[in-house]
């Protein structure tokens, strides 16, 4: 993933913490870098914290009189974008640490901070334990060896637990191994039926549980203000909106965020990072059939509340025109019927074309554009599936196509010259602004239209999947249209 560097430095005081002296000195045998930086990870960026020339033994000494939160950092080269290794501020803000030019695992010594040579050794444990399985399983695949590395294997696996369970619950809480601890899976229990549910309805327990654990750093509040500067916690989120659920319905969707909103609560600092981080890949999502209705829940249940006091009047402004406008296309709500002229262009409303009124089942609202080369295809396909059903007598929807074109001229022709036979409106002979009513800022734009004339699809969808999704949806809602 690529970080974007953010040149900000931290503010000298966070929430009543006390600046104190730090010096850390980094000798890392090899490298070339006249200059390296210290930064935060803030999601998939990087915040600057300070920065260190190469001194005469090729050291490097951060140091000054500034607040640094417990946390994980990054120690990056001198153009400040890529990282050469993490670290910990914990128990110390004054330590020396020696390595390779990569920091590699095994090569770190740390002298002054327990928390930072524990979490080294750490992970030195488990980079060694990873090579050393992974030669083990190559001789699994010989029959000569098989027997002799499986048990290898296990000795193998009881000997990490074990390593794992005494580093991983230190008496003294380490911010490290709060983070490991939380970052762990679910654990999904052999009982359980619907286990994709019972993981997503778990998922962030580990971060909300205030249970008292020796390894616990405190309540949820506490641990966010260094979790957030962890790219752990941003791929956690990542993963659960665009893994976890990335084909979950919008109503799933919604009811998560109000899970995790509710727990939150009233932490102001994480309901932003985690509403700041959902809100723009819902907004901007054009393909993903639903997710339109999650961003009109999060501006309407949300910013529109006044439960988002980050959020600048001229934002809140810009989301209420969108949710105004958005919320009449979703899935679900009732489409806006249109009554427009067909090619002949009459001025006359009486003569103008209904987009409900037809004794088909579905409505498929087309707005295209002869000039779109993407309109273009998917209107021709359309137009052999139409022909089809004409022919064969199964005539399942209708085709509503609006010519999204100003040159009435230009649009006529090409529907005379492809001999479109279905419904062909267009021009500026209409009862209401369409673009407004179906979120039209584009062509091609699909709309489908049930028997009750309720919007059933308002993405795109390839031509050949149409009659697919019919099926599918009368199977789904249990009505056949027919």
């Amino acid at each position: 993933m690529k970080r974007i560097i953010i040149l900000a430095l931290l503010a000298a005081s966070v929430l009543g913490a006390e600046a104190q002296n730090y010096k850390m000195t980094f000798r890392l045998e090899g490298l070339k870098d006249s200059m390296l930086y210290i930064g935060r990870h803030y999601r998939d960026e990087f915040r600057l914290v300070d920065s260190a020339r190469a001194g005469k033994d090729g050291s490097f000494v951060f140091k000054g009189k500034r607040t640094l939160e417990r946390g994980v950092y990054a120690l990056l080269h001198q153009d400040g974008e890529k990282a050469i290794g993490d670290f910990v501020i914990d128990d110390s803000r004054q330590f020396s640490l020696t390595a390779d030019a990569k920091m590699s695992y095994s090569s770190v010594e740390v002298k002054g901070s327990k928390a930072l040579s524990d979490m080294y050794a750490y992970l030195a444990t488990e980079e060694a334990a990873k090579a050393e399985a992974a030669a083990i399983r190559k001789r699994k695949q010989e029959a000569s060896t098989k027997a002799q590395a499986e048990q290898e294997e296990k000795a193998l696996t009881e000997r990490m637990m074990a390593y794992e369970a005494s580093m991983r619950h230190p008496k003294k809480p380490q911010v490290f191994f709060d983070l490991v601890n939380f970052f762990d899976d679910v654990d999904v229990p052999d009982s359980i039926q619907d286990k994709p549910y019972y993981f997503r309805t778990h998922y962030w327990d580990r971060f909300f549980d205030d249970q008292s654990k020796e390894w616990r750093m405190g309540n949820g509040k506490e641990r966010f203000r260094y979790l957030k500067y962890t790219p752990n916690f941003f791929n956690k989120m990542n993963f659960f909106f665009y893994g976890q659920m990335y084909h979950a319905s919008s109503d799933t969707i919604i009811k998560e965020i109000d899970r995790l909103a509710a727990r939150i609560g009233d932490d102001t600092a994480l309901l932003r990072y985690v509403f700041d981080f959902i809100e723009p890949r819902y907004y901007r999502s054009t393909s993903n059939i639903g997710w339109d209705a999650v961003w009109c829940h999060l501006a309407s249940e949300y910013y529109l509340k006044g439960r988002c006091p980050w959020a600048l009047p001229g934002t809140l402004t810009n989301m209420r025109y969108n949710y105004n406008r958005i919320k009449q296309s979703l899935i679900g709500a009732h489409g806006q019927e249109l009554w427009m002229a067909d090619t002949n262009q009459s001025s006359d409303p009486k003569n103008w074309i209904s987009s409900h009124r037809f004794p088909t089942p579905y409505v498929v609202l087309w707005f295209w554009d002869p000039d779109c080369h993407h309109c273009q295809e998917q209107s021709a396909e359309l137009k052999k599936l139409y022909d089809d059903m004409v022919k064969k007598g199964e005539k399942r929807f209708e085709v509503y196509a609006v010519g999204y074109e100003s040159d009435v001229k230009k649009w006529k022709k090409y529907v005379k010259d492809h001999d479109f036979r279905w419904v062909n409106v267009g021009g500026p002979n209409v009862n209401i602004d369409y673009q407004e009513a179906y979120n039209v800022h584009g062509a091609p734009t699909m709309i489908i239209l049930d028997r009750k004339r309720d919007i059933i699809m308002n993405k795109v969808i390839p031509i050949k999947n149409l009659m697919g999704f019919l099926d599918d949806y009368e199977k789904r809602s249990g009505n056949n249209q027919e």
